[in-house]
């Protein structure tokens, strides 16, 4: 693709995870805004149904086949895009596992501790690794990792805070997360990559069995608006709709 028409292209986004759920939402929320979105999911029958569905909206997406646990899976998925569009400017690891229940420490069975790392940790750094070449040939490129205020160690550690359930898996794995951001937002600055974390709330999702109090549009919102952040915007930080969210 041409200087010119990387210019003149519509702004381009993956959103891992977004078959379904506040992933889907991210997506329609781009894609509302004029944007071009890439649909990161494993499943295809669930990917071809969303891209069926934004399409239906009025989004100009287009389905990315992607399992963040698998190399040859993301590189693909790297080379998809390359060629689709030449370019990436903004990229949201939403993607995310809890690795199942229950996960009491003392008893958890350590596959469940390695299945959420794997995911939710590994696998964002596998993902913006593989895509940074792309998101450094846009002018204003933005990175999303979606965490949890689970992941807060401030919160963990205030008496009456709401985090949830005991969770050794799953929250140390959105912490490391929180950490991973940081060291990217450290190593990335002073350049245009700016990288943030957002909770999206307690969103009813098949995540939580959809116990959740939010509805996954209202979720999507933090992850929306970082992604479309000025460029006098945050890097490095942990956002909800609420405001910064503690480390």
């Amino acid at each position: 693709m041409t200087e010119t028409n990387i210019v003149n292209h519509p702004k381009v986004a993956l959103v891992t995870g977004a078959n379904k759920g506040i992933g889907y939402e991210i997506a329609a929320g781009l894609g509302a805004l004029g944007w071009t979105v890439g649909v990161g999911a494993r499943n295809e029958e669930r990917r071809e149904a969303a891209v069926d569905g934004l399409r239906a909206a009025g989004a100009d997406v287009f389905g990315v086949p992607l399992d963040v646990t698998d190399d040859a899976s993301v590189t693909a998925a790297a080379r998809l895009i390359e060629e689709r569009t030449g370019r990436l400017d903004a990229l949201v690891n939403n993607a995310g596992i809890t690795g199942g229940a229950p996960q009491e420490p003392t008893t958890v069975d350590v596959d469940r501790v390695r299945a959420a790392v794997e995911t939710n940790v590994i696998g964002v750094i596998r993902v913006t690794n593989a895509l940074l070449p792309l998101l450094r040939r846009s002018p204003a490129p933005r990175i999303v990792n979606v965490s949890s205020r689970v992941g807060s160690l401030g919160l963990q550690t205030t008496p009456g805070a709401e985090t949830g359930p005991i969770a050794v898996g799953y929250a140390p794995s959105k912490t490391f997360l929180n950490a991973v951001t940081v060291q990217y937002a450290k190593e990335l600055a002073g350049t245009h990559i700016l990288v943030n974390a957002v909770c999206p709330g307690y969103t009813a999702t098949d995540l939580n069995g959809f116990r959740g109090v939010r509805t996954p549009r209202q979720g999507a919102a933090a992850a929306i608006r970082l992604a479309t952040v000025d460029g006098d915007g945050p890097t490095g930080r942990f956002f909800d709709d609420e405001g910064e969210v503690p480390w």
